[in-house]
């Protein structure tokens, strides 16, 4: 990318609406806006005070295109860094085209994925973890996932990590200048003190490292996989819990032939339930494919909710049992909750008798609405959000927990080295390995791939 050329492109999502946003960046923003914007009361932009916003028409020769707001950014007080102008324009596509055409032919270039934000990240307005946070934001989808994207954007991750980093240095630095003095055998930095930085450090990084499994669930939505025998219920049940009519229910045995998947909101956290095919012998063979999709889908879950029908516990409550310990010892570190549906249509003496032969299990009726609240509260609790609700700083982004790793491993190594008192050249090397990590996280080390990689997930026009 030229980082010269003063880039133009639709901030708002593309096709018709009320109005669109057409946003530019750039050396000579103000100036190629001045001559195709013609003001109301005939000012001047390029005189005009930073965040001031004006009244008047898209020019093209004679024509008028539109009467648009712009609204004005001057340097540095910008997103970017650079001046930035952003029309507010009618939302006709054709109007939109043809401004941007217009600007186009008048010196602009079309900005590629996520350029804004990487000018913001080069004129040193954003670090590269809040450059990413700023990704994450425009595509969360629920409370928690927004919660995140927040913290990190405004710089909670990007200030822990640095505040580490510098304190890191700043003992790298003493026990460079060691090196310089190795002949005269002394000692700069406090081995002691840095003992105990080097405590600290592991512990915020053993934390942050262990945020990451939260994080990525919450960011990607946790997977809930319903399964039981055949018409018991789980299509019922993933209707009710959406509260719409997403799977085809039927009284026909084996209507779910594939898995059916959607996503909500419950407590600000996005939990996406899978519908699958009922577990039973049978000899149809799209039937039987399901069921094997069904057992991909409990590998991928987080959570598995076994749903059994109420009215067949009386006659086959040795066959639920034997099922229900098939998943817990295939899978005996997923939360397992045991659903008994169709409570509405059996009496007390059936109810108590269930709940002595299987303890947990909870009461359901998936047609009612009976029990589903309980249900979604059991969700939330299994899923650990601590340190959400404490606004503790929460790892979602696979590249960060990489460095967090890679980092944790070199300061170990260092902790080692400290401990059994290894040369300060070999001590130098684990310490600039942690710093290099700790910079790939923040920006302070970059290269073209990494920013490439990066800004390539971006939508154009941010």
């Amino acid at each position: 990318m030229n980082q010269t050329d003063t880039i133009i492109a639709l901030a708002t999502p593309s096709g018709a609406g009320a109005i669109a946003v057409i946003r530019l960046s750039g050396k000579d923003a103000i100036a190629i806006s001045s001559k195709l914007f013609k003001s109301i009361h005939n000012k001047e932009l390029k005189e005009q005070d930073t965040h001031s916003i004006h009244l008047g028409h898209i020019i093209d020769g004679n024509r008028t295109i539109d009467e648009v707001l712009v609204s004005l950014f001057k340097n540095p007080q910008s997103y970017t860094g650079e001046d930035v102008v952003e029309i507010s324009c009618h939302g006709s596509v054709y109007i939109q085209q043809e401004i941007l055409q217009l600007f186009l032919r008048n010196g602009c270039r079309m900005a590629q994925a996520g350029e804004f934000t990487l000018r913001a990240f080069l004129s040193g307005k954003l670090d590269l973890s809040q450059a990413e946070a700023v990704a994450d934001l425009i595509s969360s989808d629920n409370e928690a996932s927004h919660q995140i994207a927040m913290q990190q954007m405004r710089g909670g991750f990007s200030s822990e990590i640095a505040k580490l980093r510098e304190e890191l240095l700043n003992f790298a630095s003493l026990i460079e200048l060691e090196l310089d003095f190795a002949e005269e055998d002394v000692e700069f930095a406090d081995r002691s003190q840095f003992k105990e930085l080097v405590v600290r450090i592991t512990f915020v990084l053993k934390r942050l490292v262990d945020s990451f499994a939260v994080g990525n669930v919450i960011k990607n939505g946790i997977p809930v996989a319903i399964v039981g025998e055949p018409n018991v219920g789980k299509s019922t049940l993933l209707n009710a819990l959406l509260n719409e009519e997403r799977a085809i229910v039927s009284e026909i045995a084996g209507t779910t032939r594939d898995t059916i998947e959607d996503e909500i909101s419950i407590g600000g956290i996005g939990f996406r339930f899978i519908d699958t095919a009922g577990i039973r012998d049978t000899e149809d063979v799209v039937e039987s494919i399901g069921i094997k999709k069904t057992f991909e889908k409990i590998e991928q879950a987080q959570v598995v909710i076994y749903l059994f029908d109420s009215e067949k516990f009386k006659a086959q409550s040795s066959k639920f049992k034997v099922e229900l310990e098939k998943i817990k010892n295939k899978y005996p570190l997923k939360p397992l909750l045991v659903i008994a549906n169709k409570i509405d249509k059996v009496d007390d003496i059936q109810i108590a008798k269930m709940q002595t032969e299987i303890p947990e299990i909870q009461l359901l009726s998936a047609k009612t609405g009976y029990g589903v609240e309980k249900l979604t509260n059991t969700l939330l609790y299994l899923i650990s959000t601590g340190a959400l609700r404490n606004n503790e700083t929460i790892i979602t982004n696979t590249r960060h927990y990489d460095a967090l790793i890679k980092a944790l491993e070199e300061i170990q190594k260092v902790k080692y080295g400290l401990d059994t008192g290894i040369s300060g050249d070999l001590l130098a090397i684990d310490i600039r390995e942690a710093l290099y990590q700790f910079g790939l996280i923040t920006g302070s080390v970059t290269n073209d791939e990494l920013l490439g990689n990066i800004f390539a997930n971006f939508c154009i026009g941010k």
